[in-house]
């Protein structure tokens, strides 16, 4: 079991006893997501913006137009944070403060650089396309050089991350737990419905299969 190193960066120091640093189980919080809230830093101003991504190993990879504030503000600092989370259930205690959220979080912490091989420009939004939905790549048309000269594809190496997890049920105060109010969890999931075609598409285009494929493995 590969695990990222702990230190005073991504050590989880509150619900240490929820926390992993475990590679594998982290990769797999990504590959269930792709939307990441990256942070970065304007005009000495914090601020935080949700992003999709694409990953391939311990490689992320981000993109935009060569004027996105935020992908150039991270090229200029060379390093950034992300966090990827996914909200599983509300636990609804029986006291206000024992109220809380299951849920699976990532936070990475890494390098940034700019991808200037146009090669690996296009490895990296084929990995962007992949990610979102298998076998998306395939099925566009093929960009244009104007397109990718207008896009800035940037990577972001995971040097070291930490995940934290809650999946459990109520934890209320052991006195209450003979009164009369309600508690218990109500199960959150994100799903895919029936894809609607284009307004303006061809009558006779119909919906392709990789669409159909992940219209089929998320819908319920």
């Amino acid at each position: 079991m590969k695990e990222y190193s702990k230190s005073d960066l991504n050590r989880v120091k509150r619900g240490a006893n929820r926390a992993l640093y475990d590679v594998e189980k982290i990769n797999n919080i990504l590959d269930a997501g792709c939307i990441g809230y990256v942070s970065y830093v304007y005009k000495a101003r914090a601020i935080t913006l949700p992003m999709a991504y694409g990953r391939a190993e311990d490689t992320m990879y981000l993109h935009g137009s060569t004027g996105n504030r935020m992908l150039n503000a991270l090229l200029e600092a060379k390093e950034a944070s992300m966090t990827i989370m996914h909200l599983d259930a509300l636990v609804l205690g029986r006291s206000g403060l024992h109220h809380s959220v299951n849920y699976r979080s990532a936070t990475l912490f890494g390098t940034v650089e700019l991808v200037k091989d146009a090669a690996e420009k296009e490895a990296g939004l084929k990995c962007f396309m992949e990610h979102m939905m298998p076998g998306r790549w395939d099925g566009i048309r093929p960009m244009h050089k104007k397109e990718l000269d207008r896009t800035l594809v940037v990577k972001f190496t995971i040097e070291t991350a930490s995940a934290k997890i809650r999946a459990v049920g109520v934890q209320d105060e052991p006195e209450d737990y003979d009164t009369s109010y309600w508690a218990g969890i109500v199960p959150i999931k994100q799903i895919a419905e029936l894809p609607i075609a284009d307004e303006k598409l061809s009558k006779d285009i119909e919906t392709p299969e990789h669409v159909l494929a992940y219209y089929e493995h998320n819908k319920i």
